[in-house]
């Protein structure tokens, strides 16, 4: 059973900095992981993309966190990160990873993370 677990999540000033962790657990040796990202959901709103990373490494982000975040993974210990600095308060949301895999029998499919609060004051 794929799980997501999330940390790194808590309270900062504007302009400070954290960094959110989210590790992948019960995979198989048949079960490869392919894009890992990070959206958020703000309250009021409604979930969006912050960023996503490729296991070749290529990278997304949205323009609101473009030079301010980074996405970064390794794979060996089946981990992805979001580093966050120059924190708004518009950043403020609850941040959830998202896994997809590939399994051997030839299927796609996707994997969420508890959530993690994030929030920022000014």
């Amino acid at each position: 059973q794929v799980q997501l677990v999330e940390s790194g999540g808590g309270s900062v000033q504007a302009g400070g900095s954290l960094r959110l962790s989210c590790a992948v657990s019960g995979t198989s040796p048949n079960i490869l992981i392919l894009t890992m990202g990070w959206y958020r959901q703000a309250p009021g709103k409604q979930r969006e993309l912050v960023a996503t990373a490729t296991r070749s490494g290529g990278t997304n982000y949205a323009e609101s966190v473009k030079g301010r975040f980074a996405i970064s993974r390794d794979n060996a210990k089946k981990t992805v990160y979001l580093q966050m600095n120059s924190l708004e308060a518009e950043d403020t949301a609850v941040y959830y990873c998202n896994v997809r895999t590939w399994r051997a029998i030839g299927s796609t499919s996707d994997f969420w993370g508890q959530g993690t609060q994030v929030t920022v004051s000014s």
